[in-house]
């Protein structure tokens, strides 16, 4: 197994991973790093930065090392995406993978990973699999939802405003690492049709995430650990599912729950907070 990373020493040290540092989106590194593979997952974007460089990296870089690997004879390609390519206004209802996408004003990031969804749909020559989850759940110092946003909400800012009633979508990191090796090493076969794998040769979309869950389920796990009230808004706001039906179709099941997921922010919050 190789690990793409962008600065040394990135990659845990376990053994059968090889650390290869280099961009994915540049061709020769994209077409070194693909040679005797048989999947590829790909995770990288650049959450946060600005739009042209999220265009660049993922956009733009992605497809490089999708048409390598097409050239290269990989199998399969599956793309980490996010359900924040999928329409979630108000009123919106539940959201399967035939839903309608954002529209341009949508923002950098959601806009930015729906075009490489495009751009990965049009690469030919092996089976593409664009996954999408929501808020990824679980530990680590980078962890969005585990680390980086409760460390905003820690600051009296506007990051303590939520609405409660407002669907908080998630997904384990454990759950979603599952479907991922799944799709890589043949756990899920492909098929002539999508509801019971990836179409093969084709690009399939795929939807993963946890049970129901609310705003009000997360914010009150996070200040809770933390010692601050929330601040809570009325106005209209997404109330449906990110539907995982096909997933559970191609044989994927959740093993973290929502209390054992929302336990473990909660346990996390409190130690970190313990050492400070």
């Amino acid at each position: 197994m190789r690990a793409v990373v962008r600065r040394a020493g990135s990659a845990p040290r376990i053994d059968g991973v090889e650390e290869r540092v280099g961009s994915f989106g540049e061709q020769e590194f994209a077409e070194d790093v693909v040679a005797g593979a048989s999947a590829v997952i790909t995770t990288v974007h650049p959450m946060g930065s600005d739009r042209p460089t999220q265009h660049r990296v993922a956009v733009e870089g992605t497809p490089v090392i999708a048409r390598a690997a097409a050239a290269a004879g990989v199998e399969r390609l599956i793309h980490t995406s996010t359900a924040a390519v999928y329409d979630r206004s108000p009123g919106a209802g539940d959201v399967d993978e035939s839903a309608a996408l954002v529209d341009d004003d949508a923002g950098d990031y959601p806009v930015t990973k729906r075009d490489t969804d495009a751009a990965l749909a049009a690469v030919a020559g092996l089976t593409r699999v664009l996954v999408r989850p929501p808020a990824i759940l679980g530990p680590g110092a980078t962890s969005v939802w585990n680390s980086l946003r409760p460390a905003d909400m820690a600051k009296p800012t506007s990051a303590r405003k939520a609405v409660p009633g407002k669907t908080f979508a998630w997904v384990h990191v454990d759950d979603l690492a599952a479907l991922l090796a799944a799709l890589a090493d043949g756990g899920v076969s492909t098929s002539d049709d999508t509801e019971r794998g990836p179409l093969e040769g084709g690009c399939t979309a795929v939807n993963v995430a946890g049970g129901p869950a609310t705003q009000r389920d997360y914010f009150e796990a996070v200040a809770g650990a933390l010692g601050f009230e929330p601040v809570w808004e009325q106005e209209p706001a997404w109330t449906g599912q990110i539907v995982a039906d096909r997933a559970h179709r191609w044989g994927w099941t959740p093993r973290v729950d929502l209390a054992q997921a929302l336990g473990e922010l909660r346990d996390g919050l409190r130690a970190q907070r313990h050492t400070e």
